[in-house]
Formats: structure tokens, sequence, C-alpha cells
């Protein structure tokens, strides 16, 4: 797959076949990719909590919000939640400014979510959650603060890309079959 059809089937998904469980191993392939990315004064401050076992994985699930667009609903809905979780936490021993390395999250994310991609799976980054709720959730040593969580699993829903003029809302939106719609500015309208 060429690198653009690789980030356009990058969607930010909220629907997965709970059939197709994803194993530590590939969890820690994805982990192993971001750890290669660059970092902030290559301090490398980024640590990650894993989680496929369904246990685990279901309390991730109820600290998240997905979707803060659409209240109306509840995504992702019952039957078709993610196998498993990946919680990009910040090492304070190594640096304790949580804002310092917000871009590195934000790049490593990026990268373990093209990796899912380019293996058959898919996902999304959720911010909406509670730091601390999930720290004591997962029973992580006070030094790690929780920064984003990923939710993986295998697609299984429609998400279609559109394109608006300039002024066009850029709000998500689903229509009657669940069918997730994104809006995306055309590229004349950005370019400078």
């Amino acid at each position: 797959m060429d690198f653009k059809a690789l980030v356009k089937k990058n969607r930010s998904y909220r629907g997965f076949d709970e059939t197709r469980r994803i194993t530590r191993e590939e969890l820690t392939w994805l982990v192993d990719c971001a750890r290669l990315c660059p970092s902030s004064v290559n301090k490398q401050p980024l640590k990650y909590y894993l989680a496929c076992e369904k246990e685990a994985v279901d309390k991730i699930q109820k600290e998240t919000k997905w979707a803060r667009a659409l209240p109306e609903l509840d995504l992702p809905h019952e039957g078709m939640r993610p196998t498993a979780f990946i919680v990009i936490c910040q090492d304070t021993r190594i640096d304790e400014s949580l804002s310092r390395y917000q871009r590195d999250v934000g790049i490593v994310a990026q990268t373990m979510l093209l990796g899912a991609v380019d293996k058959g799976l898919g996902g999304c980054m959720i911010g909406n959650f509670g730091a601390a709720s999930v720290k004591e959730t997962l029973e992580l040593p006070d030094y790690l603060a929780p920064m984003l969580i990923i939710g993986l699993g295998k697609p299984a829903e429609k998400v279609v890309l559109t394109e608006i003029a300039d002024g066009e809302s850029t709000d998500y939106y689903r229509d009657e079959q669940d069918v997730h719609y994104v809006p995306k500015r055309r590229l004349e309208d950005i370019l400078l």
C-alpha cells in the first residue's frame, strides 16, 4: 500500500470486530515502532501500558469517552468495542514537564496507528479520560502520567472522507446506517 493510501485508511475508528483479538506481541511491535520516533531533546520520557486481556481492556474502556462531537451516541456500540488498548504515559522521573512532550505523544500515537493499519487493524486516539482515574484503575506508580489512550482492533465500521469548501462545518457525523462521515478541508483552501 502506498503511503497516501495508508494515511487515508488510518481513520479514527469507533467500531471494531470483537472476534479479532489483538495479541501482546502485536502491541509490542507497535511500541517498538514508536520507540524509534524522534523525541524532544531525545529525552524519550514515554512509557506504554499494554492491555489485550479482556479484563484489562474492559477496565480501560470504562474510563474512556468516545466521539465527543456525537454526545447523543454511545460509542463504541456494545459488541463493537476495541480488543486492545495502549496507554501512553510520561515518566515524570525523566522530565516533569507534561506539556513539553505533547508533540512526542502525537508522533508516537500516529506512528502506532499507521503501523496498525499496515497490519490490517485500526484504532482511535482517545484524549477524553480522567488521568487520575486511569492511573488509579491501572495501579500505575505515581511517576507515570497517562497522556493519551489508543483503542485498537479490527475496524468494523464504514468511515467516509468528504471534501468541504472553505467555511463549511468540519463536524463529523453519522447517517441512519451508522456510516461515519469525516469532512476534510480542500487542499486549495489550506495552502498559503
